[in-house]
């Protein structure tokens, strides 16, 4: 155990570090961006995806949340944006730290879970265990969601291993591949791990395929962070050490070590996602970003709340080339446990919530705050540019800051408005009031200044593209907007959970702009590795203004497996 000595004194450096935080960022210049609170949950909302235009789905858990459905608490809930409230619907597994994503044809899918608990002075648990769980939500043209429904059949439809804490990818054949998971024996560190992949639909004649790096990574391998790949690899970080793994040869591949043994998944939990994707090459890159420098060999009983986070990002390029290069190491301008990170429509990266020191997880550290293992909420998000020059690559410039600390068990996501949902936070076994950090319910939105203007607007949008083909759209660009820097984004919001945005993707496409500036032709992702086929959201953004998302399907829209479709890209874009 640590001396008294040793945590006073960590203790007043910490106080007068955040001190001094919290007067920089009040003499920051604050912009247009603006935090703004429109409604409330039922549930926590710790798992979050955009199903259509106007609907979010989100899961929790049974242990106390105050929406109800048929008699019992409800753990999923469909929200409306356009009216910015919630309902139920009945799921029949637990879904508590489970994950999910889009297949191909749109379907949602959620996979995983825990076992079944029991709510205060319930005593027959209304869910049934959920670690082998598959949930099916189907394309709902209903834009309120009053129709909409979740299918379950544990009898019939479920995983071939028991996975919690995983975390699932929409790969080149539209499928998911779902990677790790489990923390059964401990409420801290991965001490019953599930060291393998396995797909939905099943590949394998159902079988897992092992996983030498899942092996390897233990106990801090919580929630993988894996990206498919344009040439249909997918680069996969855990505890502090990556690879490359080749889905169709079966092969792991491994990569440089996270630098500075700074550990990036759960329960030290940093946040990563693959950069935006831009034509010819598309080249990919990856970005990690904060956890923590301690070691995961110490028991938790001896990790303090109070332990800074990692201020460390670490960026590779996944090139022959890049990779023999290895990680370049950044800066961000604090530490930040359970971060998130949002791919923005014009290229940037919107890095927000989490917490300054401790850990993800509930009451397993020797100084929890209440329930929390983490402790000095990160409130003010910060930009990271990936164009921008290496040292010069933050910047807070117009962002504001929060007064609700969203730390472990939140959520986040773009949305087509342009605006950014957060919801959720509950470092607590339940839910519990009066805290210091208490169970979240409110809603918030990051409304970016160009809401409050007028924008480009896009209309006569194919409803699906095809890859590498051309079509053309009708826009509407205000005058003022200089059109010389105009960008196509296409865009996953990706499956929200647990400081990591499965299957989040960019991918810019080629345009060009008649000389009258009225229609824009573009053209498609070449291929099916590129873009996962799959639903997708069109964003236009002319001189930083960007338009209304709208939703396309990419590729034929069938269900997984599909073929490869488009053409082949230069061998410059090739992982390895």
């Amino acid at each position: 155990m640590r001396s008294p000595l040793f945590l006073s004194s960590s203790f007043l450096l910490l106080t007068l570090y955040f001190s001094a935080l919290r007067v920089a960022v009040s003499l920051a210049p604050k912009g247009e961006w603006t935090f703004v609170q429109n409604g409330t949950t039922g549930i926590t909302g710790l798992e979050v995806i955009l199903v259509s235009p106007t609907l979010i789905l989100m899961f929790d858990r049974v242990l106390g949340d105050p929406l109800q459905i048929d008699g019992h608490q409800a753990w999923v809930e469909l929200w409306n944006l356009e009216t910015n409230t919630g309902f139920p619907l009945n799921a029949i597994t637990d879904t508590f730290c489970a994950s999910g994503a889009l297949l191909s044809n749109g379907t949602m899918v959620s996979v995983g879970g825990q076992a079944s608990e029991l709510p205060p002075g319930v005593t027959v648990p209304p869910d049934a265990d959920g670690r082998m769980g598959i949930r099916i939500f189907e394309p709902c043209a209903d834009p309120a969601g009053l129709n909409c429904t979740l299918f379950e059949d544990p009898a019939t439809l479920h995983l071939a291993a028991n996975r919690w804490y995983t975390s699932a990818i929409r790969i080149f054949d539209g499928s998911l591949m779902i990677i790790g998971g489990t923390h059964e024996e401990t409420p801290f560190y991965n001490t019953d791990p599930e060291n393998s992949f396995e797909f939905f639909p099943p590949k394998d004649n159902g079988q897992t395929r092992f996983s030498p790096f899942l092996a390897r990574t233990v106990p801090t391998n919580l929630f993988p962070r894996g990206f498919s790949l344009p040439d249909g690899k997918v680069f996969i970080v855990a505890n502090n050490q990556s690879i490359l793994y080749d889905i169709e040869a079966q092969t792991e591949t491994i990569l440089p070590t996270i630098p500075n043994g700074v550990h990036v998944t759960n329960p030290m939990d940093g946040t990563a996602t693959l950069l935006p994707l831009s034509p010819p090459e598309f080249i990919p890159e990856v970005l990690v970003c904060g956890g923590s420098n301690f070691s995961d060999a110490t028991p938790s009983e001896d990790l303090s709340s109070q332990d800074p986070a990692s201020d460390q990002c670490t960026r590779i390029t996944l090139t022959p080339e890049g990779i023999e290069k290895g990680w370049i190491i950044e800066r961000m301008p604090e530490g930040r446990m359970m971060p998130e990170m949002v791919l923005l429509p014009n290229g940037q990266v919107l890095i927000t919530n989490g917490a300054g020191t401790g850990y993800a997880a509930v009451a397993s550290v020797g100084d929890p705050i209440g329930n929390s293992n983490a402790d000095h909420p990160v409130l003010t998000p910060v930009f990271y540019d990936p164009d921008a020059s290496l040292g010069s690559r933050f910047n807070r410039e117009g962002l504001p800051t929060t007064d609700i600390a969203r730390m472990y068990h939140s959520g986040v996501t773009l949305t087509p408005s342009g605006a950014i949902f957060l919801a959720g936070s509950n470092p607590n076994s339940g839910v519990v009031e009066n805290a210091t950090f208490n169970t979240e319910f409110r809603v918030q939105f990051l409304n970016p200044p160009f809401l409050s203007r007028s924008r480009p607007t896009v209309s006569r949008i194919p409803e699906k593209i095809a890859f590498n083909e051309p079509f053309t759209v009708d826009i509407d660009i205000p005058n003022d907007l200089n059109t010389d820097n105009l960008k196509v984004a296409l865009m996953d919001m990706g499956f929200s959970t647990h400081a990591f945005h499965a299957s989040s993707r960019l991918v810019f496409m080629e345009a060009q702009l008649t000389g009258n500036k009225k229609s824009l032709t573009i053209r498609a992702p070449p291929n099916n590795r590129v873009y996962p086929p799959g639903p997708a959201y069109i964003f236009v953004t002319v001189d930083d203004v960007t338009s209304t998302g709208t939703r396309v399907m990419v590729g034929s829209g069938a269900a997984p497996p599909v073929q490869d479709q488009g053409v082949p890209l230069p061998l410059a874009s090739s992982a390895a």
